[in-house]
């Protein structure tokens, strides 16, 4: 009953939507002000995309952790912004090969200081030990809970 009486300042699960609330808002300025006009999650795609030329796109999905509807949604924007190209797998023509395009690529450099600095921005007020506890124990929780989520991270 105690957990009932808690302020929301002590749920974890509020202080997970605020903290997203932050880093997302954190991410667009920072971004934006590089001139760029890219999600986190967008991001995340164009990332790992880049890291796996000709991913498919339920491979996508799982990897960064979204629905497959969801994730055709992404693809779809970053293509129309010509930052990655889709094509028809030869061997499974129901499958989408993606891979960054030479502009997506170069958005990736160009925003790298921007994304560094978002990162930074997020944990102010930690010190470094702290920050990176932060990040230890938010791995730790969401790995424990993967498989409850809406989209496991998969890969």
């Amino acid at each position: 009953m105690d957990d009932y009486i808690r302020g929301n300042e002590e749920m974890p699960g509020h202080l997970a939507r605020r903290f997203q609330q932050i880093a997302v808002a954190i991410f667009q300025s920072e971004v934006g002000a590089a001139g760029c006009d890219l999600t986190p999650v967008q991001y995340a795609a164009l990332v790992a995309i880049r890291g796996r030329p000709r991913i498919d796109q339920i491979t996508l999905a799982g990897e960064i952790a979204l629905d497959r509807t969801t994730t055709t949604g992404v693809v779809d924007r970053l293509e129309s912004k010509g930052l990655i190209t889709r094509q028809v797998n030869a061997k499974d023509r129901r499958a989408r090969e993606l891979a960054v395009t030479p502009e997506g690529q170069a958005m990736l450099d160009r925003i790298a200081p921007a994304v560094n600095a978002a990162q930074a921005l997020m944990v102010r007020g930690l010190s470094g030990e702290e920050a990176a506890r932060l990040t230890r124990l938010l791995r730790k929780a969401i790995e424990a809970n993967n498989e409850l989520s809406r989209a496991p991270k998969r890969g």
